[in-house]
């Protein structure tokens, strides 16, 4: 399930709204290995099936920031805004890893559009809050206020 917006400026009347859902994404152990690859995070919580069983989690888990990372791959699937020149990652607020997540669990994002402002230079920001639900589980494993700018076309 996921929201469109026809233009940047519709965002501006959408604030409170829920904007849907990802797809759900199975978090495995090969993801995790080329995320501890490319930011030389070994820890051993991460990336030691073996050792991790014994750890106090029971088994390996994502990194928070693979987590968090992730958070790119839903929000396309979760919101749309058409009628731009291009739409640009601004930042982000409020980082939380309630949960962590296990390797094997499926996570997906979940929208709610919590603030739009028109900025000085044409375009939109928006700040999205993002939770990466865990299935199965009470708690989410990152919450996350993502800042969008959304430019229109001219």
């Amino acid at each position: 399930m996921s929201t469109t917006f026809a233009t940047p400026a519709e965002l501006l009347g959408a604030v409170g709204q829920q904007l849907g859902t990802s797809e759900w994404l199975t978090i495995t152990q090969e993801r995790v290995d080329g995320f501890a690859d490319a930011t030389d995070d070994h820890q051993w919580i991460h990336v030691d099936p073996e050792r991790a069983k014994t750890g106090p989690f029971g088994g390996p888990i994502a990194h928070g920031y693979l987590t968090l990372s992730l958070v790119n791959r839903f929000l396309p699937e979760i919101v749309q805004v058409h009628g731009i020149s291009m739409g640009v990652n601004y930042g982000a607020d409020r980082i939380r890893f309630p949960t962590p997540v296990k390797v094997g669990a499926r996570i997906r994002g979940r929208a709610e559009l919590i603030e739009a402002e028109q900025t000085k230079d044409g375009g939109v920001q928006a700040k999205i809050r993002v939770t990466v639900e865990i299935e199965g589980e009470e708690r989410p494993g990152c919450v996350v206020d993502t800042i969008s700018r959304y430019y229109p076309k001219r």
